[in-house]
């Protein structure tokens, strides 16, 4: 197997437990700090991850492309935030199939921004996953 889709796999069940535990969590805390919480928790583990590689920090905040990390890292706490809350309000059941809606858009976007190729079955399968959440969620 490629080490891609033993990663996606490993990445997939474990986010794949984050929404029921944040909507436990959340039973008694507000979103916003849970969110907080958790991200402290990843900033913590992943400076470690970071320290035990041995990885360089300095050179890559003046790298050309560290502005889409910035960028990034804003849409990516809108992301949470509202995700987050979303969670806090709503049922697990539909709140994440609609947040799911974001691999259909990232597809979109790989499409169009990086000419991937697009075939019949690669259609297919972004209208049966829009179907599949637009089903799950009513």
């Amino acid at each position: 197997m490629r080490r891609y889709l033993g990663l996606s796999l490993v990445a997939c069940l474990a986010y794949s437990l984050v929404a029921p535990l944040i909507s436990v969590a959340m039973t008694d805390l507000p979103s916003t700090l849970a969110v907080f919480l958790s991200n402290a928790v990843m900033f913590v583990t992943i400076g470690l991850v970071i320290a035990y590689r041995d990885l360089p920090v300095r050179p890559y905040l003046r790298h050309p492309r560290t502005p889409y990390i910035g960028a990034m890292g804003v849409l990516l706490t809108i992301g949470l935030l509202t995700y987050y809350r979303a969670l806090e309000l709503g049922p697990v059941s539909i709140v994440v199939p609609i947040y799911g809606l974001f691999i259909v858009i990232s597809s979109l976007a790989g499409i169009v921004a990086f000419d991937e190729t697009v075939t019949p079955r690669k259609i297919a399968a972004i209208l049966l996953s829009v179907l599949a959440i637009v089903l799950m969620s009513i």
